[in-house]
């Protein structure tokens, strides 16, 4: 475990700053932050991280962090999420824990542009898959755990698609200061992120159905044995969250972009760049917010259903829950499951929706979904470009494509589609779309409506004979 060389006074930069509240306008209950909840108590809508920001000695200009820089061979100032702590000061900064998140990538690609149809120089690329346990969890996962070690937490637990398990796993056995509890739906996690939690030494529990009965059943558990929950339902998790806008901020020397397009699943991301643009806003930290799209896979396409088809908005926090209910019941009536390709993404109850709908309520946001054909040839279109995402990332590539292609993101727009997971997180998908074994291709992409590889990247068969090589590589390069 990893602590920071500084040394402050908690009653400038601890728990006395932080407190839990009601996002629900109209209830407003708040809690302390040394307490351990996902819910408000008396209405039961999810809560905020909320500070006394009068004494919070936030910083005058965004650039100020610039000076954190100087200032990496302290573990605090070295992550990419505790480098802007005055922004999340919920703990003083010698009880944060670390191990080395958020160093991540913003890239600006043309390649990946041409293919969305932007102009030269407006597409970006910001690249989560580089932290330590290969995707964005981490930068919420660093936040939520050292929430958890302040309580004095000897378990921690959650449901997982694969990311969130991989990250917790990490934590875990990095700092040996925690169990981790895991739950997963049967058939419905990716090898490459099942090795990370077995490799970290995570108790693994794949019960009979999907992630959604997964987060059934570890918010029962973790209330039953007082586990601590780190799903993106704990507040706590988000405030690591925002920081991806800090450092994309930075990586633009802190001018807004016009849009920030990324994929929904459990809807946290989305809910945490809400929230990080609404204190920059209220602080004057920034002059202006861009615009956000989520995107949802169409295998499980909640968000988009009941914000493009059945009207729920946020509505100042009077949420209309009628149609979520009526939408819930028709799942269940159903027996619908989310399927897509998308893995990281394949959820059908988001924990977080009314965070989201406030989100992109503030944000004048879009929610759109697009095909698991579409995420995977956007997904090639990232690979070629130079940067290898799991499938669930691309979905933000593919989403932004169709923004263009509907005039809703001009050509000249500056873009930020955030990439959620490194290649290696879900390997088969990528093999089996560059197959040319077809039964391969068909048995793992097939079922979900993939029917061709328009950017396949084929190996190209050869004798073992050196004038047969030569003349394949002639013939290809």
């Amino acid at each position: 475990m990893l602590r920071s060389a500084e040394s402050h006074n908690a009653r400038a930069t601890g728990t006395d700053l932080a407190f839990q509240r009601c996002i629900n306008p109209s209830c407003g209950a708040t809690y302390e932050a040394r307490s351990v909840r996902t819910s408000c108590d008396r209405c039961g809508d999810l809560l905020d991280v909320d500070y006394d920001w009068d004494r919070a000695g936030l910083p005058s200009r965004m650039n100020e962090f610039e000076a954190m820089w100087s200032r990496r061979h302290d573990p605090v100032r070295f992550s990419g999420v505790w480098r802007f702590h005055e922004l999340l000061p919920f703990v003083p900064t010698d009880q944060v824990i670390t191990v080395g998140e958020g160093q991540t990538l913003l890239q600006q690609t043309d390649a990946v542009g041409k293919y969305v149809g932007m102009d030269a120089g407006r597409l970006h690329l910001q690249y989560e898959g580089m932290n330590p346990s290969g995707s964005f969890k981490d930068n919420g996962m660093c936040a939520a755990f050292t929430h958890a070690h302040m309580m004095g937490a000897k378990r921690a637990a959650c449901a997982s698609t694969g990311n969130t398990s991989a990250s917790l796993a990490l934590y875990c056995s990095a700092t040996q200061l925690m169990k981790a509890v895991i739950f997963i739906g049967s058939g419905k996690i990716s090898y490459g992120k099942l090795s990370q939690a077995l490799d970290y030494g995570a108790l693994t529990i794949q019960i009979a159905g999907d992630f959604d009965d997964a987060m059934l059943r570890v918010k029962q558990i973790t209330q039953e044995l007082g586990i601590y929950l780190v799903n993106s339902v704990n507040p706590f998790r988000l405030e690591g969250q925002k920081t991806i806008m800090y450092r994309v901020l930075e990586a633009l020397r802190w001018e807004v972009p016009d849009w920030i397009v990324v994929p929904g699943g459990n809807l946290g991301n989305s809910s945490a760049f809400g929230k990080a643009f609404m204190e920059l806003k209220q602080h004057g930290l920034i002059d202006r917010v861009p615009r956000l799209a989520v995107i949802n896979a169409s295998g499980a396409d909640t968000l988009h259903e009941l914000v493009e088809r059945r009207g729920v908005r946020w509505n100042s926090g009077n949420v209309d829950m009628d149609p979520i209910r009526a939408y819930n019941d028709h799942m269940d009536r159903e027996a619908l499951r989310a399927d897509t390709i998308a893995s990281a993404i394949e959820i059908n109850r988001p924990v977080n929706l009314k965070k989201c709908l406030r989100a992109l309520d503030f944000m004048d946001g879009v929610v759109r979904q697009v095909s698991d054909q579409e995420i995977l040839d956007a997904k090639s279109r990232v690979g070629a470009g130079g940067f290898g995402c799991e499938p669930a990332s691309a979905a933000s590539v593919a989403g932004a494509k169709l923004l263009r292609r509907e005039g809703v993101i001009a050509p000249s727009d500056r873009v930020v589609c955030i990439l959620t997971g490194h290649e290696l997180k879900d390997p088969t998908a990528t093999v089996a779309y560059h197959t040319t074994d077809q039964e391969v291709f068909n048995s793992v992409l097939g079922s979900r409506g993939v029917t061709t590889a328009n950017f396949a990247n084929r190996a190209v068969p050869v004798p073992n004979e050196l004038d047969d090589i030569i003349k394949a590589i002639r013939l290809y390069s």
